[in-house]
């Protein structure tokens, strides 16, 4: 499983939280690992974003930043607004050979692919993140939140994937932050109704052990 597309239910679940811990219990366990993110929005500094907390987990330098994020706009939104706030546009046929080119570059390691938003966000003009899964055609991992209405998101992305042909390797149910239901109710819950997936619990804690979802992922 040389690839994996990192998407979610929705914006600011923890893409970036889980894939970081991910890179981090594969690179100690000493098993080849990469990342990228080829479209960012809200770039207006390196310092604290997407790409930097990547490069970061992969123990790589500030000098990578192109070769993890090529496409970053300043704009916080969906990366085609971000663009035309620019003068500038996305193509998804870009998008796809930037990611190929990475995928190709892997080896017998494992590509993480995160993308941005949720699983229906815009990603290239006329285009969201599913269109881009199925266009490179990897298993998907759905990031979901711990908030009150968690599961109805999570099952709707779900269903969105299906009906796409999409595999689901996994479901992580990352902690929101905030007044929230418990994290352990809210995982059971969603395991519940998430059948024939594997569902993991992320905490928002840094010293979060990945160990169980990196051996589901990649075997022991």
């Amino acid at each position: 499983m040389p690839t994996l597309f990192v998407t979610a239910t929705s914006t600011d679940v923890g893409k970036t939280y889980v894939t970081c811990a991910l890179i981090r219990t594969l690179r100690a366990q000493g098993r080849a690992v990469d990342a990228f993110k080829p479209a960012l929005s809200g770039y207006t500094r390196y310092e604290g974003s997407d790409a930097a907390l990547l490069l970061d987990a992969l123990g790589q330098p500030a000098s990578g930043v192109d070769r993890m994020s090529p496409l970053r706009f300043a704009a916080a939104l969906a990366p085609p607004s971000a663009a035309r706030a620019e003068g500038k546009s996305v193509d998804q046929g870009v998008l796809n050979r930037l990611c190929r080119i990475r995928m190709g570059e892997i080896g017998e390691g494992l590509l993480l692919i995160e993308g941005i938003g949720g699983v229906m966000s815009p990603i290239a003009d006329g285009a969201t993140s599913i269109d881009l899964i199925c266009d490179l055609e990897v298993p998907a991992i759905l990031v979901a939140g711990s908030y009150l209405g968690s599961v109805t998101h999570t099952l709707t992305a779900i269903e969105s994937l299906k009906a796409r042909y999409v595999p689901i390797s996994a479901v992580i149910v990352s902690e929101s932050a905030g007044d929230n239901p418990d994290l352990e109710e809210m995982t059971l819950a969603m395991a519940e109704f998430v059948r024939g997936i594997p569902v993991f619990v992320a905490p928002r804690a840094p010293d979060w052990d990945a160990s169980a979802l990196a051996t589901h992922l990649v075997g022991a």
